[in-house]
């Protein structure tokens, strides 16, 4: 039974619903926030809750279909309806809204009219599962030999100039199988004993044959007593003065903005990212242009100008068959821009649905619109649906008298102590006092490298407030998690950075002790650090991360990734498409990109840079 069906405009504006049961508006908003705005709308169908969720476009009019059905039914008319339901809308009030100077048309006889059409569809529906009846013994062949076997005579069957009582024909190729069958080789099997062996057979060039030996490294020296203790930071004391000259770049501080608050720049962008065209060559348009028309063979000379002639102004009205070379082209594009395959056909099969069905404006080329909506359609998906302001959320932490606890995941080498250390001198600045916590009990060296950190982010200013939590190697992380957070409640910091060892993300008891962490501590926000040098692999890492913080944590609300900080942005110059893939897989923000090795190399993305680095040719 159908639950709910809505027709709106693809703005917003409701012109018509109709509840058939007890569903809300709930699973509709939750469409618009999970698939339109976040362009997934190439899926089929969309499952919230207990409902499964279809919709339709009509594109030149701007509207969408939406039909709301308990998912246990799987109701199989609903394409059927919402096809029909669609064309009869169309048909009936589409000139009225094409002409949009008489406001919203008045839908009171279309209730009426929808109605009937659900009545004659499910009534259709029914007829089409009525079982058929199965035949009975006496009508099938079976009964027929049966019969004639039995009345048979036992010379009759064995004489062969006595009719078949089996079908020849198959009786037939049957023989002729086996003879194929027989006559066939058998590979693979020795005949005799006396085959010899690859083994034995002789070795040419005895010198190539023999064993090589890997030589030991010699060492020319031993290091000395003062070089080893040189290079010993493990009883280093935090409170040593340092030269921190070379730790800052002080031309790329950030600004204090009038409130007193330390902001990070902006990525600085080159101006070919800030402008690019969206004008395609005459000649390339051309070549599309001829290639949608092959399919269709002209009657005559002046009716293939025509229709080359539509082609190039607003009479043209795109289809799915003159998108599809473009579009192609685009998906080429975006993954040449590491973007991931499977996103970029995701999107691309997204703009298309949307484009199918509108006509071009004067002269305006297939390729420029195509263009245009998909840079819509990044920015929608780039642009952060959560706040970002974690300063705001360290204020609201301050207020309720509780630390702010960030933690920092990823898989190994991606650089999440560096940016950890990175964002320290950001929360720093803003004159909070900062608790690193040192939960990577795992890789050697790690906590020295956090030590050096908190020792290098002191002598930078004197008034900092940054200490490390250690326990050593070898413990269980999330009870250091926990103890470093009492202990920043009682020493009053306002933030502890949780750091965590790096795992790969098919690492299962890791990935368990992960999840152990998260759901023991419940941090206000998990960031996941990955590598802007990823292309597919940066979905994959994603997905999985996210599955075993849900699937480990033994809670019914469990946690998931709530930003991304994205490292060695300064390494990949304009192919910036992981970006846009953990946007697309997470649905959550990259709060920051890290470019350089000091602490002020840590900036906020702008998305028009990103959009333009990847619509660029």
């Amino acid at each position: 039974m159908l639950d709910f069906f809505s027709i709106a405009t693809k703005g917003g504006l409701v012109l018509w619903s109709k509840a058939y049961g007890p569903a809300q508006s709930s699973p509709i908003n939750n469409l618009i926030q999970d698939i339109l705005i976040e362009e997934r709308s190439s899926t089929q169908i969309y499952y919230k809750d207990n409902y499964a969720i279809k919709w339709s476009f009509v594109n030149d009019l701007d509207l969408i279909f939406i039909a709301v059905y308990p998912k246990s039914l799987g109701l199989t008319y609903i394409d059927t309806l919402l096809q029909a339901a669609s064309s009869q809308f169309s048909d009936r009030y589409g000139d009225r809204i094409l002409r949009k100077s008489g406001g919203v048309p008045q839908l009171k006889d279309w209730g009426v009219q929808f109605e009937a059409l659900l009545q004659t569809i499910e009534d259709q529906d029914a007829l089409s599962k009525k079982t058929k009846q199965p035949r009975k013994f006496e009508q099938t062949v079976g009964y027929s030999n049966s019969l004639a076997y039995a009345k048979a005579k036992p010379e009759d069957i064995k004489d062969t100039n006595k009719p078949a009582l089996v079908d020849e024909d198959e009786f037939l190729r049957n023989i002729e199988l086996l003879k194929k069958k027989s006559a066939s080789p058998r590979i693979g099997i020795r005949k005799g004993r006396g085959t010899k062996s690859l083994a034995a057979s002789p070795v040419i060039g005895s010198d190539d044959s023999k064993k090589k030996t890997k030589e030991g490294r010699k060492w020319d020296g031993k290091i000395s007593a003062k070089d080893a203790k040189s290079l010993d930071y493990s009883n280093s004391d935090a409170t040593d003065v340092v030269n921190a000259d070379h730790l800052v770049d002080q031309s790329k501080l950030g600004q204090h903005g009038k409130d007193g608050t330390y902001n990070v720049a902006d990525l600085e962008a080159s101006d070919e990212d800030e402008s690019y065209s969206d004008d395609e060559s005459e000649e390339e348009y051309t070549k599309i242009s001829a290639r949608s028309l092959q399919a269709k063979k002209p009657a005559a000379a002046s009716s293939g100008l025509m229709s080359f002639f539509k082609n190039m102004t607003g009479q043209k009205e795109m289809t799915a068959e003159s998108l599809e070379p473009i579009m192609s082209k685009m998906k080429e594009h975006l993954i040449n821009k590491n973007v991931a395959a499977d996103i970029a056909q995701h999107l691309c099969d997204s703009v298309a649905k949307g484009l199918v069905g509108q006509s071009l404006g004067s002269f305006k080329s297939v390729q420029a619109h195509v263009k245009q909506s998909m840079e819509t359609a990044l920015k929608r998906i780039l642009t952060p649906k959560t706040s970002v302001d974690l300063l705001r959320d360290i204020a609201q932490a301050q207020a309720e008298n509780r630390p702010y606890t960030i933690v920092f995941i990823g898989v190994n080498g991606v650089g999440k102590s560096t940016n950890l250390s990175k964002t320290a001198f950001w929360l720093l600045q803003n004159n909070l006092k900062v608790l690193i916590a040192a939960c990577d009990t795992f890789r050697s060296g790690a906590v020295e490298q956090l030590r050096v950190h908190a020792r290098n982010l002191k002598a930078l200013e004197q008034n900092a407030v940054v200490d490390l939590y250690e326990k050593g190697y070898g413990k269980d992380s999330a009870s250091i998690a926990k103890e470093a957070i009492s202990s920043a409640k009682l020493t009053g910091h306002d933030v502890v950075l949780i750091d965590t060892a790096g795992r790969m993300q098919d690492n299962d008891p890791l990935m368990r002790a992960l999840a152990k962490l998260v759901t023991v501590n419940n941090p206000d926000k998990i960031i996941f650090v990955g590598e802007a040098l990823v292309g597919n692999e940066a979905v994959d890492q994603l997905t999985k991360f996210n599955a075993a913080l849900k699937d480990y944590s033994g809670l019914a609300n469990p946690r998931h990734i709530d930003g991304m900080i994205l490292t060695k942005f300064d390494t990949i110059d304009d192919k910036v498409g992981a970006a846009l893939s953990m946007t697309y897989t997470t649905g959550q923000p990259i709060l920051f990109v890290g470019t350089g090795q000091t602490y002020t190399d840590l900036k906020n993305m702008k998305v028009s840079h990103v959009v333009a680095s990847l619509l660029r040719e």
